[in-house]
């Protein structure tokens, strides 16, 4: 296949001849500006005696810098050097001074909030320069005839034009771009809250379902087993995979309804320790003995740290039931002033069996802790066992 074409010559003029897809051309502004160029050069000449009159030359020159200004968006660098060319040649050949100077302004104004401040700066400079020779030193070769020296004291206010078209170019392009980088941080921080949402939910379903698929995993095993020996035991069994199995399927609802109402208050209360009860019924069920000691203060948790602190000893408690072979566990809750303290021990030993989980349990503790800038410390103790001991700061701001 062959090579699409590309347009010969220098660089500019390439840029010049491939125009950007997709980018309009600003007709109405360009006609409006044309329109005003030569009806205002024609009521500035009716003053302006002493230099040429408006001639063909003179107006195809005065639509010369409109045209271009058509393609000031999508060509900010030519058409702001071709515009200064022709401003330079009207002023030049003699014409009187009037609007042709807005476009100029317009030009150099589409450079500068395009990222091309040097290229306006150089046509303005160079404006400026050949306007400074024709009125000074080159005015005997140029008409008007027997025209004079122009006086200095007019560089003043051309100068001041220069400085003004400058200042308001960079004060729009500085503008830009905070409106930008804002836009772009806005961007940022709605992509970063929904990935934490999106953690926060993978959290709460891994917490809820790992729990409840473990204990409906024992109690599987236990019905198989008991199925023909003792009807009545795997009858309980079968109850309790019945319990476990409706209380996670509530709470997976009451989590995938954020999905679909962000924006909405949950419909239930979020669990906290004041279900530790619940916890220990659930371990009981699975065949793990569990003693929870309260000590502290008795004040209130803040909501986030209550269910935090509650997942915490929910996924150890998990841990415990797929992982050891201890069918204890103790379960220790100090509620200190500024902190929330959490120990869960069990004897071991470790069965060496997965049990099907992901192996995310201490990973999503220890984002929950940090969360609300807490800490969590999991490892196994010298007499065998292993100890989950988690700290929840109260007093910290809470993060979403």
């Amino acid at each position: 296949m062959d090579a699409p074409h590309r347009a010969a010559g220098p660089p500019w003029l390439r840029q010049w001849a491939e125009a950007e897809p997709g980018t309009g051309l600003p007709w109405r502004s360009t006609l409006l500006i044309a329109v005003f160029v030569l009806v205002g050069s024609g009521f500035a000449a009716r003053n302006q005696l002493d230099r040429q009159p408006l001639d063909v030359y003179a107006r195809i020159l005065l639509l010369a810098g409109p045209a271009l200004l058509l393609f000031r968006h999508r060509r900010p660098v030519p058409v702001v050097l071709g515009v200064a060319a022709t401003a330079l040649a009207y002023l030049a050949a003699g014409y009187p001074y009037g609007p042709v100077f807005v476009t100029v302004a317009v030009a150099c104004h589409a450079a500068i909030v395009h990222g091309h401040r040097y290229a306006a700066w150089w046509a303005l400079g160079l404006l400026w320069l050949g306007h400074v020779l024709a009125g000074h030193w080159l005015y005997p070769h140029l008409p008007p005839a027997g025209d004079g020296p122009a006086p200095w004291g007019q560089e003043v206010p051309v100068a001041g034009f220069v400085v003004a078209i400058l200042a308001a170019s960079e004060l729009v392009r500085v503008r830009r771009e905070q409106w930008a980088q804002q836009r772009a941080e806005r961007a940022a921080a709605e992509r970063r809250r929904a990935d934490e949402e999106r953690l926060r939910i993978a959290r709460e379903l891994h917490d809820v379902l790992a729990h409840s698929l473990s204990v409906i995993n024992v109690q599987a095993g236990v019905g198989l087993a008991l199925l023909d020996g003792d009807p009545e035991q795997a009858r309980t069994a079968l109850t309790t995979i019945k319990a476990a199995s409706k209380e996670a399927l509530g709470e997976v609802r009451q989590v995938l309804s954020t999905l679909r109402a962000p924006g909405d208050a949950p419909r239930t209360p979020a669990p906290g320790l004041d279900r530790l009860p619940e916890l220990v019924e659930q371990a009981a069920a699975a065949g793990l003995a569990v003693e929870v000691t309260r000590t502290g203060t008795a004040a209130p948790v803040p909501p986030g740290a209550d269910l935090a602190a509650f997942r915490i000893v929910q996924e150890a408690l998990t841990n415990v039931v797929r992982h050891s072979g201890s069918r204890t566990a103790r379960v220790r809750v100090d509620r200190a002033p500024d902190a929330l303290e959490l120990r869960i021990d069990d004897d071991g030993p470790a069965t060496g069996d997965d049990a099907g989980g992901s192996g995310h349990g201490l990973a999503g503790m220890r984002e929950r802790a940090a969360a609300l800038g807490g800490t969590i410390d999991a490892g196994a103790r010298p007499d065998g066992g292993f100890r989950v001991r988690a700290t929840i700061p109260l007093r910290q701001k809470e993060t979403p």
